[in-house]
């Protein structure tokens, strides 16, 4: 794609990057008025069935994704008019979501500049490595990376790590306004959790908040990954690496069912949000229906994104992602093919 064309391209999004006050208020009470009735429900219904208090809590969970949305758009300063505005508002969606406003939104800003770099990975992305990386890495770096790329530890620890540990604490050299919004969130949700604590006891406060945190985390880190992680997504150096490039190839569409699609903020457009971030949620669908170029866009569905558990690694050479069986298969070629030039008389023994 020219130059010129990449540049039409994010033109043609460009009149979708602005909010409409009206469609923000009405999902902020669409999203969190739910969320707080269904959390109600799975309390009261604990008193029927905890089966039936897990289930309000599954469809809670689906809300906090809702949530955790709004809040991205705030950190984009897209999802309402007024930055203070989007400040607020995210601050408020982050204890919901357990997520630190000003702390995410750096990170996340880092993460849209330099997503499919492979130079400059390591912050704001899932951990991926070349297929020549983990070739070379000891042992202990292969077992690291391995038990990282692991389902259950990926999408079941994944979550608790993030929301009791990684999004608790501050990082080293963080200003004072972030230092202070983390406080501020981590002491939220403290006080938030002593009074349910204290109001419905730890039983039944764990009963329904841990399936809601697990059930959404999981979600929220599976939208994360196989939006990037499918098997020709789009890697490259620092010297080759392009930004429209890295958004349209590099960000899958994940097509998803019309309920699915609503609860995820049309997230699914992952094409369109990393070539123009101020596009808020709402107007993602009208930005892709209406510039067909973004129809080329690599699209996934339900089931075809199921194959990408299996992608491990990133082949440069074949430019998609592989397997660990797929890399031992290169391993034992590559080897076959060294014993057999070694095994070749040289022209001087000729």
């Amino acid at each position: 794609m020219s130059k010129q064309k990449q540049a039409q391209l994010r033109k043609s999004v460009a009149p979708y990057a602005s909010s409409n006050t009206k469609l923000s208020i009405i999902q902020l009470i669409n999203s969190i008025v739910p969320f707080f009735l269904l959390w109600f429900l799975a309390y009261q219904s604990l008193t029927i069935s905890t089966w039936l208090s897990l289930l309000f809590s599954i469809v809670a969970a689906g809300f906090v994704v809702r949530i955790f949305i709004i809040f991205h758009d705030c950190t984009h300063m897209s999802f309402l008019k007024n930055s203070k505005a989007n400040r607020v508002v995210g601050t408020i969606t982050g204890i919901i979501t357990h997520f630190a406003f000003e702390k995410w939104k750096r990170n996340h800003a880092i993460h849209h500049a330099t997503s499919s770099n492979l130079d400059k990975r390591g912050t704001g992305d899932v951990w991926v490595m070349t297929v020549d990386e983990y070739a070379e890495a000891s042992f202990w770096g292969r077992l690291a990376y391995r038990l990282y790329r692991n389902p259950f530890v990926l999408f079941g620890l994944g979550p608790i790590y993030l929301f009791f540990i990684e999004n608790r604490i501050n990082r080293k050299g963080a200003k004072q306004k972030e230092r202070l919004n983390t406080y501020l969130i981590n002491a939220s949700i403290a006080v938030i959790y002593a009074l349910l604590i204290w109001a419905i006891g730890w039983q039944a406060f764990l009963i329904i908040q841990l399936p809601i945190l697990m059930i959404a985390g999981s979600a929220g880190i599976w939208l994360f990954y196989v939006q990037h992680q499918f098997e020709d997504s789009y890697f490259e150096n620092e010297d080759e690496w392009d930004y429209v490039k890295a958004a349209v190839d590099g960000s899958s569409y994940y097509k998803l069912p019309k309920v699915l699609e609503w609860i995820t903020g049309s997230i699914g457009y992952h094409h369109v949000h990393h070539l123009a971030p101020r596009v808020p949620n709402y107007n993602l669908e009208r930005a892709h229906e209406s510039t067909p170029p973004l129809h080329q866009a690599t699209t996934i569905t339900l089931a075809s994104s199921l194959a990408s558990i299996r992608f491990r690694l990133y082949d440069q050479a074949s430019r998609s992602f592989i397997s660990f069986k797929d890399f031992k298969a290169l391993e034992r070629n590559k080897k076959t093919t060294l014993r057999m030039k070694a095994s070749r008389p040289s022209f001087q023994e000729k």
